[in-house]
């Protein structure tokens, strides 16, 4: 790499991003892996060219999006863990370095600060906070760069080739076997699914006829590394186009074993080639039984596990088969979606307000905000996501028997509203808990403890990282953390603070809690509806009230908004309807002199129209109205 070639405006290259999605450059953010390959000349390589070739991936930072590198760390064989100089160490970098440390193929972690050459960087503290915070011996070894100035790039990539092994060899490789590894997929609307493959023995070549293998662990002794294991083949088909990423794709005709690289052969169904499925030719079918195939962490422990679900519902009552398919396709590079069923009948989470929908589960709030982006930007959907819930534990105790039926199991995890008890029945709630790390600036310490007091988080402690960050830990209730905690936290610590978070070794925990109803005219609203301490119920309802009045469109009728906790109606809005003047008509009297019960007698029939109206009209919701409930 010739540092002086990016100095010299004439012969600059046009850099490429890896953030290629819309939402990653209107926000600012990586939402999605993104892999490219590169070769760089070092004495460690074999043959003539002298050069290796580096299968790169970068990956999000954000906890929401986890997922993502739990995937990524399974297909590597080391990391570089990335810190800013100026802002020192990130909850989210403990997370990212816990997953590098469990998994077996990351041989090594290189610790790296970036953006040194900002006026506000302080590469010695940071340096010496990173080595205490994460364990590295040495803080001397932590590499200094800078991409904007181009320094420490050349040591960066010479720490690469040393300390990072390249990948081992199968036990079972004899040269000529393929078994390609699909790591990503995507779906394009002119050539079907795109797969990114690393190839682990063998090679793959364009015209050849290949089949798609699902390993499945059915013991405990097929589960085991090295062991075989049960699959089930699909349809054979033909590689139409191979090569690498660079990050464009460059057609290359072959990709050989150690490299990544992208392969199209016409599938349509997107689900045929999840992260984790195995490639290899359609010969070699005979010998699948005995075949080595390895084991990874795609889509398996914690990060796979959604923490709150939605349902989306088309804008247009009748798009429900066009969102259905797009969701489809999103979720094929989004391991962290989780479509589980039809909602939005009649009695279910849509119901008359929204129609027909899709449950969905999610990571985290942020995931949520970017799936509707993205399904706006790539699909051209319009969608309506309403509020988030979290999972809750039931315990039914002994009630009445017309309660609840006798069939009925004693403890149930309910994942929708609709299924909370009714009322009358007794029963035990537990909600789901989380294990929060915040970094924050000292100065904002009494913001951030009395946000955790109020959110009601328990066993907080706090620790120095240096002389100016904090680390705040507590567990919290993840009800509390889905709503706006985040956007708190931001707010009281000026934008510096950085939030993680992870499931409690004990996921679930006792609480007082009531489920809110949101009703307009008397009707409950159950996409609105929402769980909350007891104590704190009305005024989370007169909050939600208030915030509808100012959402919900004005209609010929009067809209009454109210808020139902435990039978008990604890608050109440009303939206006045619009009123024509029926005495007058086009500026001038309609009704001139005479007796006033000729005035009477039009504004009663006025009256009784639009009380027929506020039995029989709808409101429209719009995502305004359902993000009232989350903004709480």
């Amino acid at each position: 790499m010739d540092d002086g070639g990016f100095r010299d405006n004439a012969k600059k290259e046009q850099i490429e991003l890896l953030d290629t999605l819309a939402v990653e450059k209107e926000r600012g953010i990586t939402v999605k892996a993104s892999a490219a390959t590169m070769l760089y000349p070092h004495k460690s390589a074999k043959g003539e060219s002298g050069v290796l070739l580096l299968n790169l991936i970068d990956t999000p930072g954000h906890v929401d999006f986890g997922t993502e590198v739990t995937r990524t760390l399974s297909s590597v064989q080391g990391a570089v863990l990335l810190f800013d100089a100026a802002q020192g160490p990130q909850a989210q970098s403990l997370s990212v370095h816990e997953k590098a440390k469990k998994m077996k193929n990351v041989k090594s972690i290189i610790p790296v600060l970036t953006k040194i050459d900002l006026p506000s960087a302080r590469p010695v503290d940071v340096a010496l906070s990173v080595s205490d915070l994460f364990g590295f011996e040495d803080p001397d070894s932590i590499l200094l760069t800078s991409a904007r100035s181009r320094t420490g790039i050349s040591e960066l990539l010479e720490a690469v080739c040393q300390d990072i092994p390249p990948p081992e060899e199968l036990p079972d490789d004899d040269g000529k076997m393929l078994r390609a590894q699909v790591v990503d997929s995507w779906f394009e609307p002119l050539r079907g699914v795109v797969c990114l493959v690393q190839i682990l023995s063998g090679e793959l070549h364009e015209n050849s006829r290949i089949s798609i293998i699902e390993p499945h662990a059915k013991s405990a002794d097929t589960a085991k590394d090295g062991m075989p294991h049960n699959y089930n083949t699909k349809e054979n088909f033909s590689v139409q186009d191979v090569g690498l990423v660079l990050p464009r794709r460059v057609r290359t005709r072959c990709l050989r074993r150690g490299q990544m690289g992208y392969v199209v052969v016409g599938l349509r169904d997107p689900r045929q080639a999840r992260p984790g499925t195995i490639i290899t030719l359609m010969k070699d079918l005979s010998t699948v039984v005995n075949m080595y195939l390895p084991r990874t962490s795609f889509g398996d422990g914690n990060d796979s596990k959604s923490v709150m679900y939605a349902s989306v519902h088309p804008f247009e009552g009748e798009g429900f088969d066009e969102l259905a398919s797009a969701v489809e396709k999103l979720a094929l590079n989004d391991t962290g979606l989780e479509v589980q069923k039809t909602a939005g009948n009649s009695n279910n989470d849509g119901g008359p307000f929204l129609g027909p929908g899709l449950l969905i589960g999610f990571q985290g709030l942020l995931h949520v905000e970017v799936f509707q982006q993205r399904l706006a930007d790539e699909h051209g959907m319009e969608a309506i996501v309403t509020p988030p819930k979290v999972p809750y534990r039931i315990t039914y105790l002994q009630s009445n028997p017309h309660k609840r039926p006798t069939d009925g199991p004693d403890t149930e995890i309910i994942e929708s509203l609709a299924q909370w008890p009714a009322q009358g029945v007794r029963f035990k709630v537990e909600e789901p808990i989380v294990d929060v790390r915040i970094m924050a600036p000292m100065d904002y310490a009494g913001n951030i403890m009395d946000l955790i007091k109020r959110k009601r988080g328990t066993d907080m402690e706090t620790r120095p990282i240096d002389e100016s960050t904090w680390l705040f830990t507590a567990i919290l209730p993840w009800g509390e953390v889905v709503t706006s905690f985040f956007d708190e936290l931001k707010n009281g610590s000026a934008g510096y603070a950085s939030f993680d978070h992870k499931p409690s070794s004990t996921p679930f925990r006792k609480a007082n809690l009531s489920k809110v109803d949101i009703m307009l005219n008397g009707e409950v609203v159950d996409p609105l509806a929402f769980v909350c301490h007891k104590d704190s119920a009305q005024e989370q309802g007169r909050i939600v009230c208030k915030k509808l009045q100012e959402v919900l469109p004005r209609q010929q009728f009067v809209t009454v908004i109210q808020a139902k906790a435990d039978s008990k109606i604890v608050a109440s809005e009303r939206i006045r309807a619009f009123r024509k003047d029926v005495l007058t008509t086009g500026g001038s009297k309609a009704v001139g002199g005479g007796d006033v019960s000729r005035k009477k007698k039009l504004l009663e029939k006025q009256k009784r129209g639009k009380k027929r109206s506020q039995g029989t009209g709808r409101v429209t919701l719009s995502q305004q109205a359902f993000n009232s409930v989350i903004s709480r």
